[in-house]
């Protein structure tokens, strides 16, 4: 069993996100002994799904769906793989609007037009 403090040491994310994640559903709210929350070893495993969620873009819902979305007959493998393949499609264009931006950054630092409309338009002449 762990307390609060060790689970979020291990994790590396604060008690307060831990009672948050709680408090919204997506970890079970532990046992309590002597007032203070003790957690199973695998919480961590849970919040490490979270946080590779998170980090992939995933927002609340949709890692509350993912883990407990389903029914119990739906394999993870399958879980990830129909939000996935979602979640790609987000973030390609995603992608694609940051090159864009990343453009705009990189010919800026060279510019010498004198209005941003200038500038897009020279990013849009070169391609």
């Amino acid at each position: 069993m762990l307390s609060i403090g060790e689970v979020a040491e291990k994790s590396g994310i604060t008690t307060s996100a831990l009672r948050y994640y709680e408090q919204i559903g997506l970890l079970e709210p532990p046992q309590r002994t002597s007032g203070r929350r003790m957690y199973e070893d695998e919480v961590l495993g849970r919040i490490g799904t979270i946080k590779l969620a998170q980090s992939a873009g995933f927002q609340i819902q949709e890692i509350k769906q993912l883990l407990d979305g389903f029914d119990s007959g739906v394999a993870p493998s399958e879980r990830w793989r129909a939000m996935a393949l979602k979640k790609q499609e987000e973030l390609e264009e995603k992608i694609e609007k940051m090159a864009r931006m990343k453009k705009i950054l990189a010919n800026s630092v060279n510019c010498e037009c004198l209005t941003w409309e200038e500038c897009f338009q020279e990013i849009a002449d070169r391609g």
